[in-house]
């Protein structure tokens, strides 16, 4: 390795190395507050880009589960019509069947037969898919013979199986095709990116992209803090829609999926001022690498098509791991609301009876990607001495609060309204609590007390969260407070799963029971 060399290899060790202190202790610009917002012409660009895609991983998981459910049918409609009543029992030769319609889909999967490239051009790639369809009855056929094969599905039913299958297999692949070109023209089925950084490596970048075959990849334009003679306006066709500031509320204004910073590794304090800027978006952030002299080993890259990049951050709960937490949060909050009726009721009435006023309470607050949503509330305050925007903290013994209000807001039970938010949407049963949009800490915002503060938004914030049950809740009376409270927060956004999930909603009731700090 040469000087030139072994000098980008500690540029790039360098950045992933502060990268990770980022990570760990925030950013001074992180909130990415604009007081200007964005230019019009972004807001025009973001206004056309409003109408919602589909993420490609989504679409071919929802086609991987249409072949699989597809063939399962197909192939119990020829044993229900093919099976003598005195033959084997139907139930065995089920199982068989969907067994496998299993290994097909797994076979089909180890191929790379629901790639998009190959799902795009089917005519090219069909001995992928007729061999895995074959391979997975070659090995079912082999796996029945101790059992007697002809005994459990015969070799007339499995051919007539075989033949139906290829043929369906065919003719599904081919409309796919079809309809992934389509949405691909129409902007359904894409990946929209922003490429940061103008100029000749932007350009470069730019032609890479377009002349993948299959490109799924929309470039909504360009961002860069340098004026016209070292970024121009317009690069290789696309507009340079203004500053890196700008460009955090053009993300929180349209879906973006994907930030691809075009500087080179060299350029090693200016991607760390832009990733101080941008890490708090719900976003791929990528390096190009394209034009980079260096070249690691391939694990260490991602792609585009063929353009390789650096990862530096990812969107956390993606594709269909944020289908499984919203399955999650629809069965468990509909579980809870079958459970807790008799308690809401009960304070819905203690509510009403004792004070005059609504019986729920909305307030505005922050929600996924820094969004304003409406959050509910079983009203605990004097509807006259209420506070809404929530500047003012709830104290101990304050006076705003209703003796039945205390009460609710002691055990948590003025939040149970906020299952229905869950139902909704705008709320997950777990994470990063919301708080009011002009909640303080001694006059000065969250934002303005905690580096990083906006990296919570990048989840949906939840009903419940780990901060809430290792003891942060309740008043924020302290600037300590608030940064403990992120640092969990941001904790739980790093190491999502499930499993983890699971165990805050199972320890939520009994950390409730310590009501020290809530008033």
């Amino acid at each position: 390795m040469n000087t030139s060399e072994k000098s980008e290899q500690f540029n790039l060790d360098n950045i992933r190395k502060q990268v990770s202190e980022i990570r760990t202790r925030g950013a001074g610009e992180a909130h990415g507050d604009n007081p200007d917002g964005i230019n019009a012409y972004a807001r025009q660009v973001a206004e056309q880009l409003r109408e919602t895609n589909q993420s490609p991983a989504i679409v071919v998981g929802q086609y991987r589960l249409f072949e699989f459910l597809s063939l399962l049918a197909l192939g119990l409609a020829i044993l229900f019509f093919g099976t003598a009543a005195d033959n084997h029992p139907f139930v065995s030769k089920a199982v068989v069947t969907i067994a496998l319609c299993g290994l097909a889909i797994a076979f089909l999967q180890i191929a790379d037969a629901y790639q998009i490239p190959v799902l795009r051009s089917p005519q090219r790639f069909l001995h992928r898919v007729l061999g895995s369809w074959v391979a997975a009855f070659a090995v079912m056929a082999i796996a029945l013979v101790p059992f007697d094969i002809n005994n459990i599905y015969s070799i007339r039913l499995l051919g007539l199986w075989l033949m139906a299958g290829a043929g369906f297999l065919l003719v599904a692949r081919f409309l796919f095709a079809y309809g992934i070109r389509h949405w691909a023209r129409n902007g359904i089925m894409e990946r929209r990116a922003v490429i940061i950084g103008g100029g000749e490596p932007a350009k470069e970048l730019i032609r890479a992209l377009e002349h993948q075959p299959d490109n799924d990849i929309r470039i909504c334009g360009i961002f860069d803090d340098r004026g016209e003679k070292r970024s121009p306006v317009m690069v290789a066709g696309y507009p340079k829609l203004g500053t890196v500031a700008e460009l955090v509320e053009f993300a929180r204004l349209v879906r973006v999926d994907m930030l691809i910073i075009s500087l080179p590794i060299s350029a090693e304090d200016r991607i760390l001022q832009l990733l101080k800027m941008l890490w708090v978006l719900p976003v791929d952030i990528r390096l190009a690498a394209h034009a980079n002299k260096l070249r690691f080993r391939p694990r260490s890259y991602s792609h585009v098509g063929a353009v390789p990049m650096l990862d530096i951050f990812n969107k956390p709960i993606r594709d269909w791991d944020g289908v499984a937490k919203r399955i999650f949060d629809v069965f468990f909050s509909l579980l809870a609301l079958v459970l807790l009726w008799p308690i809401m009721l009960g304070a819905a009435i203690a509510v009403k009876a004792t004070s005059r006023g609504p019986v729920l309470f909305m307030q505005k607050r922050h929600g996924f990607n820094n969004e304003i949503i409406n959050v509910f509330k079983f009203r605990s305050m004097y509807t006259h001495m209420s506070d809404p925007s929530a500047r003012n903290a709830v104290t101990k013994n304050d006076p705003r609060v209703t003796p039945v209000g205390r009460f609710i807001r002691k055990t948590s039970i003025d939040e149970l309204p906020q299952l229905f938010n869950v139902l909704l949407g705008n709320l997950s049963l777990v994470g990063p609590r919301p708080h009011a949009v002009l909640a303080a800490s001694h006059n000065r915002t969250y934002a303005d007390v905690v580096e990083g503060y906006f990296a919570r938004h990048r989840v949906k914030p939840g009903v419940t969260g780990w901060a809430q049950i290792n003891g942060w809740r309740g008043e924020i009376d302290s600037d300590d407070k608030i940064k403990f409270r992120t640092a969990y927060d941001l904790y739980y956004i790093e190491n999502w799963s499930l499993l983890f999930d699971l165990k805050i909603l199972f320890l939520t009731p009994f950390r409730l029971l310590n009501t020290e700090n809530a008033y």
